[in-house]
């Protein structure tokens, strides 16, 4: 089993920046491939970011490239996600998740999640 819990999330200006940070614990953490999901009202949950068991194999989003980076401090069980450049539409719940294996972009495959961090981005 692994714990999850996320936080970092609050209200930002578009253009401003948040960092969120997710702490694992249970299983050996650098066992795991770590990501990033957000999940908007009435929308489905959507994939942001994941870094593998080495911090060089990292994915994004479309919509986050070039914006968001992701990465993990081993020593600490710590996965983190820098957000840059905020706009409005990624307001949402930042879900991390946690799974065995290689990356993955659906989110079904995970099967370890957190309880989610809320990040507003007004406008």
């Amino acid at each position: 089993q692994v714990q999850l819990v996320e936080s970092g999330g609050g209200l930002v200006q578009a253009g401003g920046s948040l960092r969120l940070s997710c702490a694992a614990s249970g299983r050996t953490f650098s066992d795991y491939v770590m990501a990033w999901f957000r999940q908007a009202p009435g929308k489905e949950r959507e994939f942001v970011a994941a870094i593998g068991w080495s911090s060089l194999d990292t994915y994004y989003g479309d919509s986050v490239k070039g914006r968001f980076t992701i990465s993990r401090d081993s020593a600490k069980n710590t996965v983190l996600l820098q957000m840059d450049n905020l706009m409005p539409e990624d307001t949402a719940v930042y879900y991390c998740a946690a799974k065995s294996g290689i990356v993955r972009r659906a989110y079904k495959l995970y099967n370890y999640w957190g309880q989610g961090t809320q990040v507003t981005v007004s406008s």
